[in-house]
């Protein structure tokens, strides 16, 4: 059984997604532990909710540097035995010290249709925003593989929604985050049926 860890700094609705999915069986897989680095993230909360181990280390004020902080958080993952790690709504850049344990083991999910609208500062209504002023006719979700490089790993499933004229930076990310409670456990999913193929740095799902 493959032992999934969630990483979530806020409320935590696709973790909620997730462990709806992996309670109706969607993927075989166990939500084995919630991970945050913010005390009191409503998603620790959830975790408790359903039976699920949760544990925060806080990051702000941490007196090590940001790897020392991810080699802890490794330490935490190898002792938990985790295969995959999701990252939802996790508001923490990753070190290469976590990283490189876990290649092609780290998904993140992006609230826009990457390669556009990603890296640094593109978090949360920060890409609503610029899609809506840049006029886009349509955005969505992506969900891919975590690399050294901010929003630039493979690209796994994406999820798309029309942008209208008189949306709003709430309204899209309202649009948005339903498409992403589509789109993750269905990643998850694929990864766990061995469907996922990583080539040249692309993704290729397999039948």
């Amino acid at each position: 059984m493959i032992k999934i860890a969630v990483f979530a700094s806020g409320g935590g609705s696709n973790l909620q997604a997730l462990i709806d999915a992996q309670e109706t069986g969607l993927f075989r897989a166990k939500i084995g532990l919630v991970f945050s680095n913010v005390a009191d993230a409503k998603a620790l909360e959830r975790a408790e909710n359903h039976r699920i181990e949760s544990v925060a280390i806080t990051s702000k004020g941490y007196s090590g540097s940001r790897e020392d902080y991810d080699q802890e958080v490794l330490q935490l993952c190898q002792a938990k035995k985790i295969d995959l790690i999701c990252l939802a709504g996790y508001m923490r850049i990753l070190t290469p010290a976590l990283i490189r344990p876990f290649p092609w083991k780290i998904m993140n999910i992006h609230p826009a249709l990457l390669p556009k609208f990603g890296g640094e500062g593109m978090y949360g209504h920060h890409v609503h925003e610029a899609v809506i002023k840049a006029k886009e006719k349509e955005s969505g979700a992506t969900v891919h593989f975590v690399t050294e490089g901010v929003d630039a790993g493979p690209i796994i499933v994406q999820g798309n929604v029309k942008v209208f004229p008189n949306d709003t930076p709430q309204s899209l990310a309202e649009k948005v985050l339903k498409v992403e409670h589509l789109i993750y456990p269905e990643a998850v999913r694929l990864f766990c049926d061995g469907k996922i193929k990583v080539s040249d740095g692309r993704v290729k799902i397999l039948p």
